[in-house]
């Protein structure tokens, strides 16, 4: 990971040239290239660690985000590589899915493969996707996509930011009160050391008023505000709208409705909940 951040941060100091690949709904522009790992043995004590970072309980089944933060080496090898048509530095997760096709079990060595698809127009610029999937002895247990955007300047833009800005926030049922250095803890356990996430010094160097809670950490946390409620397998869904400024106070709502569960975090300094 060092070595993936070294690049990142040497290719946001050039100036991207012939960027004007894309061809919507489609991986032209993106190179064929297919990462790969076998036999990842999850080591307890990370797990462990994980757990208590992002508020599960300590057991022996992974959260359904946890093969996320293992696959996570292998998608900044391959977006940081030369042959990418984007800077790593500066693109923004805009939204994740997992299908968790069964639990895995600390216990089971897995296999995993990671890489990008889907090039596509964006309100604020162009998307694309990096998709991870998990087997365990050839069966297909796991599988992820992780939607990025990178922000171009186009003329009528900004719609998407505007929905999100102004859409309400539902009546809070929890309030978690989230540190300072949370992004640092998830560091420390995903392997995520995006400066924006680390401090506030490192942070404003990328023009953010102060550091912000990864995306997928919050995520795993609302997952484990669900811990138990869930089914063995089932698909989540998410969208970042809004980033997280640290230390925050984070408003935590969840809903039911034609057979599927609704979730929603967002930080507010106004909200006046319990």
């Amino acid at each position: 990971m060092l070595k993936v951040y070294g690049r990142a941060l040497a290719g946001a100091t050039v100036i991207p040239v012939a960027r004007k690949v894309r061809l919507v709904g489609s991986s032209e522009g993106l190179p064929e290239r297919e990462l790969a790992r076998e036999d990842v043995a999850v080591e307890r004590e990370h797990l462990a660690a994980y757990d208590r970072v992002c508020g599960f309980r300590l057991r022996d089944e992974l959260p359904a985000t946890y093969p996320h933060i293992a696959a996570f080496p292998l998608a900044m090898e391959l977006i940081t590589d030369t042959a990418f048509p984007f800077p790593a530095m500066g693109l923004v997760h805009i939204a994740n899915r997992i299908d968790q096709l069964r639990p895995m079990l600390a216990s089971e060595p897995f296999s995993l493969r990671v890489w990008a698809a889907d090039l596509a127009e964006h309100d604020r610029g162009t998307q694309f996707e990096v998709r991870a999937e998990a087997s365990v002895a050839g069966e297909l247990v796991w599988r992820s996509s992780s939607t990025y955007l990178h922000r171009e300047k186009k003329e009528g833009g900004g719609g998407e930011r505007s929905e999100s800005g102004t859409e309400p926030a539902p009546p809070a049922q929890a309030v978690w009160d989230v540190p300072g250095d949370t992004g640092r803890r998830y560091a420390a356990v995903s392997g995520d050391r995006n400066p924006i996430h680390m401090h506030p010094l490192s942070a404003k160097l990328f023009g953010m008023k102060t550091n912000i809670a990864h995306g997928m950490w919050t995520k795993a946390r609302c997952l484990a505000a669900l811990e138990g409620e869930l089914p063995d397998a089932y698909a989540v869904e998410v969208r970042f709208k809004l980033p997280i400024f640290l230390p925050a106070k984070v408003a935590f709502t969840t809903s039911e409705s034609e057979g599927a569960r609704h979730f929603h975090a967002k930080a507010s300094r106004t909200w006046k909940g319990r």
